[in-house]
């Protein structure tokens, strides 16, 4: 049984939606621990009904960022992580604790990166007029929102969008694709190998699979 720890801030929707997979189509792996920066993250309940450590640790007990990551390290080492899955995780991440899950770390992001990087995506989207919008889901390197790409989900933006709107077309995505992409790396297809991601043994070209 393959051990995934999830990081959260929030609701949580994406970590229900893998929750979910590994009841269904992720055979040999489980949802072992759910931590969150966030006391008020609903997500931490979504854990506790599975059986899952939950727990929130409070950054302001840490006088740096880099102590912080540190005793967030020992909790999740503690459950012996396969996969590291970063689920609407509001937090920079230190040098020491990327490089220390370097290869099975995967974050989602709310655009089609490389554009828009950072917060405040979709609104960003609709200022800009953007025909399209979507989430990316990557390996996590040192370079924020800039890991190589393995997955790509792609929805329209109409002339009415609101960023709740447009949120919620891009969720229906992430729902489908993230527990798509942890199956992926559960099964041993997926790898990261010198800075570029792999699914079956190929090289993802710049925006992932199915980039076409």
């Amino acid at each position: 049984m393959k051990n995934i720890v999830v990081l959260v801030s929030g609701n949580g929707t994406n970590l229900q939606a893998i929750i979910d997979a590994c009841e269904s189509t992720i055979e040999n792996a489980k949802v072992s621990a759910v931590f969150s920066n966030k006391e008020s993250a609903f997500a931490l309940e979504r854990a506790k009904k599975v059986g899952a450590e939950a727990a929130f640790l409070d950054p302001k007990l840490s006088e740096t960022r880099e102590a912080f990551d540190e005793a967030l390290m020992r909790r999740i080492d503690a459950h012996e992580p396969d996969l590291v899955v970063l689920a609407g995780y509001m937090r920079i991440l230190s040098g020491d604790f990327v490089r220390h899950y370097m290869g099975r770390m995967l974050n989602i992001h709310p655009s089609l990166l490389p554009k828009y990087p950072g917060l405040h995506t979709h609104q960003r989207a609709i200022d800009n007029c953007d025909e399209h919008h979507g989430t990316t889901i990557h390996f996590v390197t040192e370079k924020l929102d800039g890991g190589p790409i393995v997955l790509q989900a792609k929805v329209p933006v109409f002339d009415d969008d609101t960023v709740e709107t447009l949120e919620q077309r891009i969720q229906t995505q992430e729902h489908q694709i993230y527990p798509l992409v942890v199956k992926w790396f559960v099964e041993e297809r997926l790898t990261m190998v010198d800075g570029k991601a792999c699914l079956d043994g190929n090289e993802l070209g710049p925006q992932g699979h199915a980039s076409n």
